[in-house]
């Protein structure tokens, strides 16, 4: 997913170094403006998904541009991560009769199961100004289309596992990637003095995945079947408007 990070990167620093002529005051009057915004999301899984994976996190950044008539559009970048692994049976050909996988001396060695996640998605959004302080503030309806993949991650701090070392964790980690289609619902709130700015909602995933490894050494080949994941957040975050303050002879008059 560096690819995706690095276009978000540049979206992002486009829309910050970009002049915008906003010769509107935003307390009466709605404006063009950059948008930043930096967030988190409490998630649960559901379809395919919550079969390999339970409570995860998601931290998320997101570039964009809202017009004077609350339309918006931009990129994003998720990255997720949680320690809740429910499909951990793929490791139980190294277990021992005791249930325990030993390092290269032998002993009973300590191994953590993890979840690693990217997505990186394009927006669009319209923004409603039913409530808030003024016409820049409201609920927001957001709909994105992108790339998701996930796997499980394979840690064992401390312990030499040459079955599990470099690329051979690859033959377990079960990682899938597919598109995904998200909707956001919540309330954006864009202060009259730019103060404080943030949003909150709820935000839901659909991905349409496919297993991404050729191979599998528990399986022995690849893992078969597509796969349809779900997952429902709770998500809120701080929001960086950029925008131009209206000139002085506007402010006066």
């Amino acid at each position: 997913m560096t690819k995706v990070t690095f276009c978000c990167t540049i979206f992002l620093a486009t829309i910050l170094f970009r002049p915008v002529l906003a010769q509107k005051n935003v307390r009466d009057s709605c404006v063009s403006m950059g948008i930043a915004s930096f967030g988190y999301m409490a998630q649960l899984p559901g379809a395919d998904l919550a079969d390999r994976f339970g409570f995860s996190n998601s931290l998320a950044i997101y570039g964009g541009y809202k017009l004077d008539n609350n339309w918006s559009f931009g990129l994003s970048y998720h990255f997720q991560f949680g320690s809740l692994v429910q499909e951990n049976d793929m490791l139980d050909d190294m277990r021992t009769s005791e249930g325990f996988i030993l390092n290269s001396n032998g002993l009973p060695a300590n191994v953590l199961l993890f979840q690693r996640g990217h997505v990186g998605q394009a927006h669009i959004g319209k923004l409603f100004p039913w409530i808030g302080p003024n016409p820049n503030a409201g609920v927001l309806f957001r709909f994105g289309m992108g790339y998701w993949t996930h796997r499980i991650r394979i840690e064992h701090i401390n312990d030499a596992i040459p079955q599990l070392e470099g690329e051979y964790k690859k033959g377990y980690d079960r990682m899938a990637g597919g598109m995904i289609l998200s909707q956001f619902i919540g309330y954006q709130h864009t202060s009259n003095n730019r103060l404080i700015n943030f949003y909150a909602g709820f935000e839901f995933w659909q991905g349409i995945m496919q297993p991404l490894r050729s191979y599998q050494y528990d399986l022995m080949g690849p893992e078969e079947g597509s796969r349809f994941d779900l997952n429902f957040g709770i998500k809120a975050g701080w929001i960086l408007p950029i925008y131009k303050r209206p000139p002085p002879e506007y402010m006066f008059n």
